[in-house]
């Protein structure tokens, strides 16, 4: 079994301030796809985010995360109650959610054996959702200095199943009956300090914080203030949403 690597727990108060939401969109959308709204289950949920937006489409949420850091931070909602546990093992009845949602973590996941544990407890006519944002996206001029911090001054310090991410999520199994999702995008606007403050999430800065002993958005927050006049200046921020969406083999 693996063994649970925990990225976040450090930052889980961060996470939980400076990590964009999902749009409303994105939930219309899913929740159109099932037949019954009964129970949805986010697994990996973080502090809740995605947690919380599926408590608007269906009656009760079970959200699990194997962080207790995490849960400790996350968002109450009437509808939602918090587990924390593996995406791997949950203690969910089979044939009893209608929809499971995986927002900006499967890739951290034991892939085959929650997929083992997914199908078990989806409904006949339930589907599955897993999604990721990608690096975010400001301008001509910003655009290119997050990208060089993304690879170069972090990157040596993602840890190796981000490239999943980094991929799209295109070389991850899926093996259920595929729908094709619109597009969705995630926007927000953010001053300079909260824009940072996304950055100082990413567990690769972290990792790097806590290996060089040194905040390396020190110096980014340098090369970036030409490009972000005044810091109180809120600019909009972009990031594309990719996505699988399925249903149980036929």
């Amino acid at each position: 079994m693996a063994t649970f690597s925990d990225n976040f727990s450090k930052q889980a108060s961060i996470y939980a301030q400076f990590r964009p939401s999902y749009p409303h969109e994105l939930y219309d959308y899913l929740s159109s796809l099932t037949p019954a709204h009964d129970l949805a289950w986010d697994c990996g949920t973080g502090n809740g985010q995605s947690a919380i937006h599926l408590a608007d489409f269906y009656e009760a949420v079970y959200a699990s995360d194997p962080s207790k850091a995490q849960i400790k931070n996350a968002f109450d909602h009437d509808k939602v109650v918090y587990h924390v546990e593996k995406a791997e093992e949950p203690k969910l009845n089979e044939n009893s959610v209608d929809i499971i949602t995986v927002a900006q973590a499967i890739h951290w996941f034991d892939i085959d054996k929650f997929y083992e544990a997914a199908k078990k407890v989806l409904k006949k006519d339930g589907i599955i959702a897993v999604w990721a944002y990608a690096a975010p996206i400001v301008n001509k001029d910003i655009d290119p200095i997050t990208q060089h911090f993304h690879d170069k001054i972090v990157g040596p310090y993602w840890p190796s199943e981000i490239k999943l991410l980094q991929q799209g999520y295109t070389t991850i199994p899926f093996p259920f009956r595929e729908i094709e999702p619109p597009e969705f995008f995630i926007r927000k606007k953010y001053n300079l300090q909260d824009f940072l403050g996304h950055l100082l999430s990413w567990s690769a800065t972290q990792r790097y914080i806590q290996q060089e002993e040194k905040n390396p958005l020190s110096k980014l927050k340098t090369e970036l203030e030409p490009f972000w006049k005044y810091e109180t200046e809120a600019k909009q921020v972009t990031w594309k949403i990719i996505m699988r969406v399925g249903k149980l083999p036929s």
